[in-house]
């Protein structure tokens, strides 16, 4: 008997007509209603014609969790007063509750993907809902492109809604086609805000790390709340780990019974959650309890103000989630559950004065997660760069290149981007494509069922009381009565059906490095194909299993740590059973605070066969010839991405090669490497004034430019040196030589211009000291200027003269000699007379003989 009392009691009833009108007209509609007001439930009742009124239709809905589907689906039933499976079901990932007479499915995003890849149309479909569209998850944003893409050139009939509490509706109408946009007004009850931050400043959260000084006081705001407030304790905490520690700070409340949900929480807790309770409650949740849930009971919501977004480490090639600042629509949200049955209160982890500087809507994923998934999906859809689909936010081209080339590397993309046969494959498993391409490749090679075990253990990372070694992990999965073994169970059964069906898939198998395909040498649509090792230990073949996983994160020992074959260095933990083995495989990794290489949270024990095998076209056997340690190295090198496999030295290198390495080992060290006689440095100093002062056909012989033109100055002397005391041996000078204006005519000019040595008026040929190419300068003793009216020039530019004392030491710097005879060669004098008295110091030096002989002997 359907509950028109619950159901009359919703206020968004009143937008159904509006909803109607919308979806008549347009065909798409956004509807935006505040939480508590039935648009979860009610409206997808309404639109599957199953309170009475309007045509029957086939309704899908697709939420972002497992959890909010199989709450959303049970609640609808209850207000028809069914049971689930009836004229509602639901559908998530290894569980489908549906019957013959369903009109309403409601489905988790993953699902509704996989869905439309295996048949675009959506035959019998009427009416998708897309659920909590504020949010932002990938595989909501892809489901709606491609549910407009099946509209636009398929299905024009098939009607879309973009629901959500609090999103940014403009967006949504434009990427729908200009849909209407339909309004509930809530009929919440007020939510006082309190303002509850920490009395001391808190270390923000990096990575997973939330200090634990917040995670104290959240604990003490929960108690605080119980004392201030009735009602139940709705507590929003980021992860797992931060609800377990405030769980066991909580543990001594007396008479109030503590529930922790979130996405990992057994179905029958999740149920309990969701039901009135005989205690008074505290309910401590992750993100999944902000939308599509209500908690009955609760009044009270704390807050600790944080939030879980995936992150990539596109340098390191590692991807996990990290601890951020929950956003303001994240806030409201959450807010709102304490104004669903009664007034309530929130309190706020944090100041006032912060809220306004929050973002205002959580980071879209396509922003910051990995997206090999995502590109796998646009390319099975056609569309490998995703342009072509309807998007609020584009990828990001850098992440877009990256996932390219991991499909690539598992054969499920082809040299266009387009999808191959195995990569359809991949799509239709529901798995992230690493996981599919180990499940695919592992099962012939280890069995199904272990290489479902494996990929089962690791595409939802195991406490961390597990340990970090997969193998031993495995092992006490098996026999563990937690509720995450329970889940593993689960899934391993659904993925040995998988498994199995690809282990008796038909087909030759093939031999890395065998014949060419189209999809590459030695690549079948099924993949490289794996001899079987089922007779090896059970360790190795775990360890194979995730090698085929997360090639790239292969690793040999090397030194204190682990060089994984992508050239990121990683550490594992003191007393782990990895410590010590030649190799591992790295499934789970994460990067410490301050610390530069990656940490080892996961892994497995392999060997150098195993590493070859799952890293296999990463394998490739080069000449390399480089400068390294201040000369030429060559040698033979098989190499695993950056992993040294085998090093032989090689006599017989490529003459460009070496050339290539010596040019290299000029630009590090400089042209210090030749040899400079005294006459090539001078050379290259006159060349540069020339170049400074008339430029061409003067060559710049500044170290880039004598790079940039090598071939026409070094290229005789360097294409015979092979090593760098060869570069020692070739005279700088000459070779610089080759850069002078021969052509023009303009060389034979050079000593007139910049002459090496000026006479100067004793009749001494001084040197002229070009290492200021902006003024050259002439160091020469005073007494040989006497009579020079004018300070010499060269190229028409005034030298900066240095006069020396007769000991040869500097006594006056001038570019203007007809002032300094005027004026200050009188200071000159009176101070340097009295010292070398056997030199003339005549009063008129101007008009005086010049001289580089004392008084004696000059006869006076």
């Amino acid at each position: 008997m359907i509950r028109h009392d619950a159901l009359d009691a919703l206020p968004v009833r009143d937008a159904l007509p509006g909803l109607a009108g919308a979806l008549d007209a347009h065909g798409t509609a956004v509807l935006v209603a505040p939480p508590g007001t039935g648009k979860t439930t009610l409206v997808p009742l309404a639109l599957a014609g199953l309170l009475g009124d309007g045509p029957a239709r086939r309704v899908v809905v697709a939420e972002p969790r497992r959890i909010a589907a199989r709450a959303a689906a049970r609640r609808m039933a209850w207000l028809l007063g069914e049971r689930v499976g009836g004229s509602v079901g639901f559908t998530v990932r290894g569980e489908r509750t549906v019957g013959r007479h369903t009109r309403v499915e409601v489905v988790t995003t993953g699902v509704l993907l996989q869905r439309l890849q295996r048949d675009q149309e959506l035959p019998g479909v009427d009416v998708v809902v897309l659920d909590e569209c504020h949010e932002r998850h990938l595989d909501a944003d892809t489901a709606a492109a491609f549910l407009w893409d099946v509209r636009e050139t398929l299905r024009p009939e098939l009607r879309l809604v973009a629901a959500s509490a609090t999103t940014d509706a403009d967006g949504w109408a434009r990427l729908l086609g200009g849909a209407p946009v339909v309004e509930a007004q809530g009929a919440a009850y007020p939510v006082e805000v309190v303002w509850a931050p920490p009395a001391r400043p808190v270390r923000p959260p990096h990575g997973t790390r939330v200090d634990p000084a917040l995670l104290t006081h959240v604990a003490s705001v929960v108690r605080r709340a119980l004392a201030e407030r009735d009602g139940d304790v709705l507590v929003f905490l980021p992860g797992v780990g931060e609800i377990a520690r405030v769980a066991g700070q909580l543990g001594d409340l007396g008479g109030v019974e503590v529930l922790q949900v979130h996405g990992r929480a057994p179905a029958a807790v999740q149920d309990a959650v969701l039901s009135p309770g005989e205690r008074r409650r505290v309910v401590l949740a992750t993100s999944v309890a902000e939308s599509s849930l209500t908690v009955p009971g609760v009044r009270v919501v704390v807050d600790a103000g944080l939030a879980r977004e995936p992150r990539v480490d596109h340098a390191r090639g590692l991807s996990a989630l990290t601890t951020v600042r929950a956003s303001q629509a994240a806030g409201r949200q959450r807010a709102g559950r304490a104004g669903r049955e009664a007034p309530g209160a929130v309190y706020r982890c944090w100041a006032e004065a912060e809220d306004a500087r929050l973002p205002r809507f959580p980071s879209p994923e396509i922003k910051v997660a990995d997206l090999t998934a995502f590109a796998l999906q646009a390319a099975c859809w056609g569309d490998p760069d995703a342009t072509g689909l309807a998007l609020l936010d584009p990828p990001p081209g850098g992440a877009m290149a990256a996932a390219r080339d991991v499909l690539a590397a598992i054969g499920a993309v082809g040299p266009g981007g387009r999808a191959t046969e195995r990569g359809a494959r991949l799509a239709r498993l529901g798995l992230h494509p690493r996981l599919g391409r180990a499940l695919l490749d592992a099962a012939p090679a280890v069995g199904a069922g272990l290489a479902a075990e494996v990929v089962a253990l690791i595409g939802e990372e195991p406490p961390r009381e597990y340990g970090d070694d997969l193998a031993g992990a495995l092992r006490a999965v098996r026999h563990g009565g937690d509720a995450y073994a329970g889940r593993w169970r689960a899934e391993v059964r659904r993925l040995r059906s998988l498994a199995s069906e690809v282990s008796d898939a038909p087909g030759p198998p093939e031999t890395p490095g065998g014949p060419e395909t189209p999809e590459g040498p030695g690549r079948s649509a099924r993949g490289p194909a794996s001899p079987p090792v089922r007779s090896a230990g059970e360790d190795a073949r775990v360890g194979l299993v995730a090698a085929l996983a997360f090639p790239e994160r292969v690793a040999r020992a090397d030194g204190g740590s682990y060089l994984m074959v992508s050239g990121t260095r990683a550490e594992v933990g003191a007393g782990t059973g990895l410590r010590g083995a030649p190799w591992i495989a790295v499934a789970v990794a994460d990067r410490p605070v301050g610390r530069g290489h990656a940490r080892v949270r996961l892994g497995a024990v392999v060997d150098e066969d195993v590493a070859r095998r799952a890293a296999g076209t990463l394998l490739e056997s080069r000449e390399e010839v480089r400068w390294a340690d201040g000369d030429v190295v060559t040698r033979r090198v098989e190499r695993l991405g950056a992993v040294e496999l085998a090093v032989r030295p090689h006599t017989d290198a490529d003459p460009s090669l070496v050339r290539a390495a010596l040019l290299d080992g000029l630009r590090r060290e400089g042209f210090g490497l030749l040899r400079w006689p005294a006459g090539a440095t001078v050379l290259r100093q006159r060349l540069a004034f020339l170049h400074g002062r008339f430029g061409e056909p003067w060559p710049d012989v500044s170290d880039e430019a004598l790079h940039a033109r090598v071939a026409e100055w070094l290229e005789p002397e360097l294409s015979r040196a092979r090593r760098r005391a060869d570069l020692a041996r070739i005279d700088a000078g000459q070779a610089l030589a080759r850069l002078l204006p021969w052509a023009s005519g303009q060389a034979a000019r050079l000593d007139e211009l910049a002459p090496e040595r000026i006479t100067v008026p004793s009749g001494s040929g001084i040197r002229i000291d070009y290492s200021d190419p902006e003024q050259p300068v002439l160091a020469v003793k005073l007494q040989e200027m006497f009579g020079l009216q004018e300070s010499p020039r060269v190229a028409g530019v005034p030298l900066l003269v240095h006069l020396l004392s007769p000991a040869g030491r500097p006594a006056a710097v001038t570019a203007d000699l007809a002032s300094f005879w005027k004026d200050g060669y009188r200071g000159v004098r009176a101070e340097l007379r009295g010292r070398y008295p056997r030199h003339p110091w005549p009063e008129d030096p101007a008009g005086a003989e010049p001289t580089r002989h004392t008084n004696a002997r000059l006869g006076r």
